[in-house]
């Protein structure tokens, strides 16, 4: 028998009930009040056959109870609960061995009538749903699941030829009460963010529309509940779905139990997907979280990109911990009993949708092109997806604990999540350890010509170290990752990185050290200044022990053989700016050839020592001065040392030598410095600003 299209609740009203009952056309006629009481002209329909006979006299029955012949005007309502007590009398004799007795027309017409009139006199109340007194059914439910139970009856193979009439009438009216049931099931369902967003257009998308509830009651529906329209919700409301209060949820079991009791599972099932799926989408809205295509991702700028993915990453965390497991719960508790297997399917196909949409961000986040700074990112979902496999496996244990012999496809469908999960959480790890292995390529490829200024610490040295600092505050999580991912790195592109390690994450991290080391030594060499290319390195070399020793977590995976290898390493550049810089000049400050064998000064020879002092001193202040050494400590042991060798040397010298010029102008020509001059010149090294020893004496 095919359903009719749903219709509107409004035609329960009670002012068109009666004009309904006048003037219906059911394929059996008008129905017609005689003096005799309400008949109907179905002799042309029924024949003269038993049933025929059997409608005649109940409308005379109905006659003789009705009292006084009444007019059109003047018909008496039905008496829904005399005629309650008679269909349950029919249903119950249904159960026994003997002959069920017949039940007349004018008895099935009049209880449609009767149930038609209590919804519409129901539709504008806010208690029609309530309970009874002692915890019975609603009477409005209590009618409706009444006239199912009789549907049901007269569409049996054994009655459906007794009562055509009646089965057309009484299945028209349960069909329209079941639009109305429906009505009220989705809209008590329906979170107020979406009614909000249907009303004002706002939901974000091209269609300005929230997903939409399939045409009810039709044939041919597909068995894959999944395949749903796709909504982007609306940017309304908060976060979090309001939670339904018990009465509420007291109402919400009752509908559903009404309408899978009717055998409107699949109608129930689509309405309260729809409803809850609207639910989750505006939650995942409001949180900022927007659909994009693989295309529209991988397209992003990583500015862009970088946002969206912290945004991706609050919803997911948010759609799992809170909206599933509320989802979760409102399942369970609306299809309790004997329908909790209708409440697994419809929540499995919930969490299946609403996974495998959010997640699909994830796949176009692998596909970009890789790069160092998005591995953080990367990092992040990764996480955020691993935390989530405990929380679905609950869920697949629920489901599994509860299922019967049917319930195996909802397991199969939760563990397809599972799976897809396994599999975004592969495809994020292999990025990045994938990312992570490329650095050390990417220093390798570094051979920039050009020297930076001043021998400073490289650009490459500071994002470097503060790069790895970060990637050792997700030690644990690499490690993983390594742990997962390392074999099939190593297979495919025959990396070698960490085998003498128990750890391929931190065998693979001293990789990318030794080749920043190796890198810096060869920038070391474009200076044509060895003493700069001295400064050079202890500059970047003091900057990696820095934030070694600074970060724990870094420390702890490079290791203290490592940091002293490199303070070592500090020490003999150090060594090797004191002899290239001042060797030199400690050798104009020796008496050998100014005092000759009989211990007389050649002065000749000592004012070429001072002239040329001086030429070096100058020379080392303009050009030294504009070095830089910005690490504080560094550069007051460098001028501490140098100082420590210099001056007593020069005091020395100038303590010897300087009375064999005479006063005045001579002096003033060749002891241009006093010691206190060259203490002062040499705290003024390593600042970065270039100055003669003759600008600063002016």
């Amino acid at each position: 028998m095919d359903r009719i299209p749903p219709q509107k609740s409004s035609s329960f009203s009670p002012a068109t009930l009666r004009e309904e009952r006048l003037s219906r056309n059911l394929s059996l006629g008008a129905i017609k009040l005689s003096e005799h009481g309400p008949t109907e002209c179905i002799k042309e329909e029924s024949g003269e056959g038993e049933g025929g006979h059997g409608v005649e006299k109940a409308a005379g029955d109905a006659a003789e109870a009705g009292g006084d012949a009444a007019t059109p005007e003047e018909a008496v309502e039905p008496d829904l609960a005399a005629l309650s007590a008679e269909v349950d009398a029919f249903l119950a004799s249904r159960d026994g061995d003997a002959a069920p007795p017949s039940i007349s027309e004018v008895t099935l017409d009049k209880f449609a009538s009767a149930v038609e009139q209590e919804i519409g006199q129901s539709e504008d109340t806010d208690d029609k749903w309530a309970a009874g007194e002692n915890g019975e059914a609603a009477p409005l439910l209590a009618a409706i699941k009444r006239l199912a139970a009789l549907a049901a009856a007269l569409t049996a193979a054994a009655e459906g030829s007794k009562y055509t009439i009646g089965v057309h009438r009484v299945t028209g009216v349960l069909h329209r009460a079941m639009t109305f049931v429906e009505d009220e099931f989705h809209s008590t369902l329906e979170d107020p963010r979406v009614a909000k967003a249907a009303h004002t257009g706002d939901t974000g998308s091209a269609s300005g529309k929230s997903m939409r509830r399939p045409p009810s009651f039709g044939h041919g529906a597909d068995p894959d509940r999944c395949v749903l329209p796709s909504s982007d919700g609306s940017g309304a409301g908060g976060d979090a779905s309001p939670p339904f209060s018990p009465e509420t949820v007291d109402r919400l079991r009752a509908m559903a139990d009404t309408m899978v009791t009717a055998g409107y599972v699949t109608e129930c099932t689509q309405v309260f997907l729809v409803a809850r799926r609207n639910t989750l989408d505006v939650s995942l809205q409001s949180l900022g979280f927007e659909k994009a295509s693989i295309d529209d991702v991988v397209k992003m700028a990583w500015e862009v990109l970088d946002s969206e993915v912290s945004t991706w990453i609050k919803a997911f965390r948010h759609t799992i911990n809170v909206g599933l497991s509320s989802e979760h719960d409102l399942c369970a508790r609306v299809f309790a009993g004997a329908n909790d297997g209708i409440g697994r399917a419809i929540f499995v196909d919930l969490a299946r949708c609403a996974m495998l949409q959010i997640l699909s961000f994830t796949e176009a986040v692998a596909m970009t092109k890789r790069a160092a700074e998005k591995l953080f990112k990367v990092l992040d979902m990764y996480e955020a997806v691993r935390d989530a496999s405990p929380i679905v496996d609950a869920f697949i244990t629920s489901c599994a604990d509860g299922a019967d012999s049917d319930g195996s496809s909802s397991t199969d469908a939760l563990a397809d999540v599972r799976s897809e999960l396994a599999s975004v959480r592969s495809r994020l790890g292999e990025s990045a350890a994938a990312i992570f292995c490329d650095l050390e390529s990417s220093i390798r490829a570094d051979a920039g010509k050009q020297p930076v200024p001043g021998g400073a610490v490289h650009p490459l040295t500071r994002y470097l170290m503060n790069y790895l600092k970060c990637a050792c505050e997700y030690k644990n999580t690499l490690e993983q990752v390594f742990r997962e991912y390392h074999r099939t790195y190593s297979d495919d592109d025959g990396a070698t990185g960490g085998e003498s390690s128990n750890s391929p994450f931190e065998a693979q991290l001293m990789e990318v050290m030794e080749g920043l080391h190796g890198n810096l030594e060869a920038k070391s060499r474009l200076y044509k200044d060895l003493s700069l290319c001295s400064i050079f390195l202890m500059n970047n070399g003091r900057y990696m022990l820095q934030k070694i020793r600074g970060s724990p977590e870094i420390n702890a995976v490079v290791g203290e053989a490592w940091s002293r290898k490199r303070s070592t390493d500090l020490r003999q550049y150090h060594k090797n700016y004191q002899r290239e810089t001042w060797s030199r000049v400690l050798n104009l400050l020796r008496d050998d050839g100014v005092i000759t064998v009989k211990g007389s000064v050649q002065k000749p020879v000592l004012k070429e020592r001072f002239k040329q002092f001086n030429a070096a001193m100058d020379e080392i202040h303009r050009t030294q001065g504009a070095w830089v050494v910005s690490d504080e400590q560094l550069q007051s042991e460098l001028r501490v040392s140098i100082a420590a060798v210099v001056v007593p040397a020069y005091r020395s010298f100038l303590g010897r030598f300087a009375q064999h010029f005479s006063a005045g102008r001579q002096t003033e020509k060749y002891v241009k410095l006093s010691a206190d001059d060259l203490e002062a010149i040499i705290d003024e090294l390593f600042d970065g600003n270039a100055i003669s020893m003759a600008r600063r004496r002016n």
